[in-house]
């Protein structure tokens, strides 16, 4: 079995790490104090036993800890940190790119909008870049330089208490029903990031949908990632998590999804809802054959998994080794570092120990992952990127135990 140093050393990804839930704890009681905003508990002891458990009873309660996150990253200079931490504590565990996602709705008001928002993280992310970059063991060619791209996402749900965009918007279109409220603002999103995009040259990379999967449909956010597809930003989707696989198909047929958050319950026929669908086994069978057909990624959260389901039991219980043996494409991914108390290397050592990977299995693991990003260049630069870290993959093997399996 490799080491944990080898493990920690080999070039690795983050495709799916939420803003919001990854903040260092220090830093939420520090921006907390600061800004006047009320926490359970003013200790990292005592937030972790009340707020950031290591267990949940389900994704919603899993998701209470982001009203906390949220309340302190509400200006510029908050937004701006956590992005640039967020970095270094990814490459100080050697991953050398990152796709940050975050719900900018959930951090605006009147006088600061989605521009201000989306530039104060690129900010963050790209001053922790250009520290890396021009370091001297990258310009020695000792180390890969590291590269990032921000994802989007639109919120399948909200109430006007979730952000003062949001209770704006409740205001303005009062007689409408929240079905509505719910697509006309992930429309918005799309809109705003295309431009931002377009026009103001960040480095949006992705539409993500995200939030409470249950009771809301993927075909109730079409417009907004028809906009998206027309505009040649790709896709990710939240699928798979707390709802069975049919919530999967949606996604990649309804939303053209490149990408699909989690995944978990790929092979859950049991959770089938359509009565239409007579035989659920060959579903299954059918829709894992069409992903991996399609090489759609499935960005893997294990620890996560496992605190907003608490069914799943132990690790070993995880789909992520029938997902190796169908030969899908499939990245370990954190979700969020804080509230899971995890990082790459620890997902990576969790599904190595946990399913006895192989030198090969690992290996395509973490290269699907600079493969499948959503990278902000062209596709030839992605191409030679992509080589050269490949070169640095097998520079790390030399130096270390190689990989038994």
């Amino acid at each position: 079995m490799p080491s944990s140093e080898l493990l920690l050393h080999l070039p690795k990804t983050d495709l799916h790490v939420h803003l919001d839930g990854s903040l260092r704890l220090p830093t939420l009681i520090e921006l907390a104090r600061a800004r006047g905003v009320a926490l359970p508990s003013e200790t990292e002891e005592g937030l972790n036993a009340l707020v950031f458990k290591p267990q949940y009873s389900s994704l919603e309660e899993y998701l209470t800890g982001f009203g906390l996150t949220c309340a302190v990253l509400q200006d510029a200079e908050a937004l701006e940190r956590a992005a640039y931490e967020l970095a270094w504590d990814n490459l100080n565990e050697h991953v050398y790119y990152v796709e940050p996602r975050f719900a900018p709705q959930l951090h605006m008001r009147p006088g600061f909008g989605y521009a201000e928002v989306l530039r104060a993280v690129n900010r963050g992310l790209e001053r922790a870049q250009r520290e890396h970059n021009d370091s001297e063991a990258v310009r020695a060619g000792r180390l890969p330089g590291f590269h990032y791209g921000i994802i989007v996402c639109a919120m399948r749900m909200f109430t006007p208490e979730f952000s003062a965009w949001f209770a704006r918007l409740f205001d303005t279109l009062s007689e409408s029903p929240e079905e509505q409220l719910h697509a006309a603002a992930a429309l918005e999103l799309a809109r705003a990031s295309v431009r931002a995009r377009d026009e103001l040259g960040l480095p949006i990379v992705a539409f993500d949908l995200a939030g409470h999967e249950a009771g809301y449909p993927a075909m109730r956010y079409n417009d907004a990632f028809r906009y998206a597809h027309a505009h040649f930003l790709k896709k990710t989707v939240h699928a798979g998590e707390a709802y069975g696989p049919e919530s999967i198909y949606q996604a990649i047929s309804t939303l053209n999804a490149d990408r699909i958050g989690h995944g978990f319950h790929l092979f859950s026929p049991e959770l089938i809802r359509d009565e239409e669908v007579e035989d659920r086994d060959r579903y299954v069978r059918d829709l894992a054959e069409f992903i991996a057909d399609r090489r759609v990624t499935l960005e893997v959260c294990i620890t996560s998994n496992l605190q907003t389901n608490p069914r799943i039991g132990a690790a070993q219980n995880h789909t992520f080794r029938k997902m190796l043996d169908a030969g899908l494409s499939a990245t370990l991914c954190t979700d969020n570092r804080l509230v899971s108390h995890t990082t790459v290397t620890r997902e990576l050592e969790l599904a190595v120990r946990t399913f006895k990977m192989t030198d090969k299995e690992i290996r395509n693991t973490l290269i699907y992952g600079f493969k499948r990003s959503f990278f902000p260049g062209t596709y030839l630069e992605k191409r030679a990127w992509v080589r050269s870290i490949i070169n640095h993959y097998d520079s790390v093997l030399a130096r270390y135990t190689p990989i038994g399996g």
